[in-house]
């Protein structure tokens, strides 16, 4: 690391912690030459996430944009925001363990359905007609069935 006050390439770490919740490094260097000390930061570099829409478009993924999707499906409903919160980092943790960098949106929606399934039926019934885009009645009612199949 390059001193900031006399560009020598040699420092000594005087103190190390975290910080952000555990997600970086605050180190406190002193400059072998000059003495002086200053204050690093590391952090794991991350690549953006990107989603491809249904029109080819990409946006970064935003676990606040599928968490606000969820609470409008699961609204008045019984489901906490906790419960909803562990839905969207299962999902989050999901992806990122899949090492790719981008994914589709019919992929993220699959991940959902899946789970709100199990978390509640009327908040998947919600979601599936959004997501799926039901164009009438008997698409719904299909769906319906399907649930009640399952059963």
């Amino acid at each position: 690391m390059k001193c900031p006050f006399c560009g020598y390439d040699e420092d000594k770490v005087i103190d190390s912690r975290p910080t952000d919740e555990g997600t970086a490094i605050r180190r406190r260097r002193e400059c072998t030459k000059c003495q002086k000390r200053f204050t690093t930061y590391e952090k794991v570099e991350s690549l953006p996430l990107m989603v491809i829409k249904k029109d080819k478009s990409r946006q970064p993924f935003s676990r606040e944009k599928l968490l606000n999707g969820l609470m409008r499906a699961c609204e008045k409903r019984p489901v906490s925001i906790d419960d909803l919160e562990k839905l969207v980092t299962d999902i989050e943790t999901q992806i990122m363990n899949t090492l790719k960098r981008e994914i589709t949106s019919r992929e993220i929606g699959e991940m959902v359905m899946a789970r709100l399934k199990n978390l509640d039926e009327v908040a998947y019934v919600r979601f599936a007609s959004v997501y799926r885009q039901f164009k009438d009645i008997n698409t719904f009612m299909d769906e319906l069935r399907k649930l009640l199949n399952e059963k």
